[in-house]
């Protein structure tokens, strides 16, 4: 599932597009994705203006002329795609496979001075869209108990110690929990751990401190680096333009079990946490 940096560069790649578009028109070919459209969904967007496109977690956030926020999750498998009409040139990335047609779920018909169509293709039909008044969004059911964003200024050391402290579940855990902060996943919680040097078993509680200033500033410098390299691509994420990320070939540690870890002698093992591969070296991280 796409984690923080791969939302941010689909939000960075829509936003010239989208931010101040007029939607023209919008078409949507079933009734849900992972969950029903919302009430007049078609009807409601139609003729709104996206005054901000913004990101929170792993969402993305339309703010609308209308006072509503049109909330879009990508799920496993969807990806937007922008067609404005210009010849595609090669791009910064590899390019990703074409989308298949048939699984263009919604398209959203954008003029900001110069049309253009933003279509939502999903496969697997697992991401989902909602409408929310934005006034409320804070208190919506996606974000009324999600924790601060890592790269705003509610992401402190003092405060994430905090919550590390009332924690008594693994670090690894911790740090998957979107209440503790939004928008990690398993590949850059695998890798802000192995470059911190703590242990995955490491109960949260105890990382507060001197670790959890090392960890902290570990998991902002992971983030930075994969969204400056547009997100890893794994199986189905894709960039607005059908950009690969590149971040996959800076793994340390995530997917490589058995290979001998970049800073020691020792094997990087994997265990089961939670559900999830975890991926550590134990020489390193203790």
């Amino acid at each position: 599932m796409p984690e923080l940096p791969e939302v941010e560069t689909v939000r960075c790649g829509l936003a010239p597009v989208f931010e101040g578009a007029d939607l023209v028109k919008v078409t949507a070919s079933r009734p849900d994705l992972r969950f029903p459209f919302p009430k007049n969904f078609v009807s409601r967007l139609t003729g709104a203006r996206v005054d901000t496109l913004g990101r929170r977690g792993k969402y993305l956030l339309a703010g609308l002329s209308t006072g509503e926020t049109l909330i879009m999750h990508l799920g496993m498998s969807g990806r937007f795609v922008i067609d404005d009409g210009t010849a595609k040139t090669p791009g910064k990335f590899n390019q990703a496979p074409a989308c298949n047609p048939v699984h263009n779920h919604v398209v959203f018909y954008c003029n900001n001075g110069k049309p253009a169509t933003v279509t939502y293709n999903d496969p697997r039909r697992f991401g989902f869209m909602d409408l929310v008044a934005t006034q409320a969004l804070e208190d919506c059911k996606q974000f009324k108990a999600m924790g601060p964003e890592p790269l705003g200024n509610g992401f402190s050391v003092v405060a994430f110690n905090a919550a590390l402290k009332t924690k008594s579940a693994p670090i690894k855990a911790a740090l998957l929990d979107q209440r503790v902060v939004a928008g990690l996943g398993n590949i850059y919680v695998c890798e802000a751990l192995y470059r911190a040097g703590i242990s995955p078993r490491r109960r949260a509680s105890s990382v507060a401190g001197r670790r959890g200033e090392r960890l902290h500033s570990e998991i902002l410098t992971v983030l930075r680096a994969a969204i400056k390299a547009g997100g890893s691509s794994l199986r189905d994420f894709a960039g607005v333009h059908e950009d690969l990320g590149y971040f996959q070939h800076r793994f340390e540690v995530y997917d490589r079990e058995g290979e001998k870890c970049p800073k020691c002698d020792s094997e990087i093992g994997r265990i089961v946490q939670s559900g999830r591969s975890t991926f550590y070296c134990s020489g390193c991280q203790r």
